[in-house]
């Protein structure tokens, strides 16, 4: 039904705060420029109270984003790999990479020997082993 997932309840709670708080510092900051307009005494509180307002929606701001990671650390969110699940995986493939290399060298050592018959036998087999340093 929804493109996202939904957010948290405590996040969405911090969100609709953030809007409030946002949409109640743009009206003072309406009110604010009609009284500069009109020369009213009330230019110097509303500033004030603007800048005040501001410095709270920042906060606010601020506590979504708090909110979301602190929600993230404590209920867990599986879709990104950690660097422990990353430093695993690696484990494993250099496991399975050094089995690979262990059965392959057993099953050179079941071949013939090498010597004047060995390698008439390799070229019958057809490639042979070719490989002097051990790369393969």
């Amino acid at each position: 039904m929804y493109a996202r997932p939904r957010l948290p309840d405590p996040v969405r709670t911090a969100a609709v705060r953030a809007v409030i708080i946002i949409a109640l510092t743009l009206c003072q900051l309406v009110v604010m420029l009609l009284a500069l307009l009109a020369g009213s005494w009330l230019v110097l509180p509303m500033a004030i109270s603007t800048l005040l307002s501001a410095v709270v929606a920042t906060w606010s701001v601020l506590d979504i984003w708090v909110t979301s990671q602190s929600w993230r650390q404590r209920n867990g969110v599986v879709s990104v790999p950690s660097s422990v699940a990353r430093a695993n995986a690696r484990a494993r493939r250099a496991e399975r990479r050094a089995a690979r290399k262990a059965a392959r060298r057993q099953g050179r050592g079941a071949a013939p020997a090498s010597g004047a018959g060995a390698e008439g036998a390799e070229g019958a087999e057809g490639a042979g082993d070719w490989d002097v340093l051990g790369l393969r």
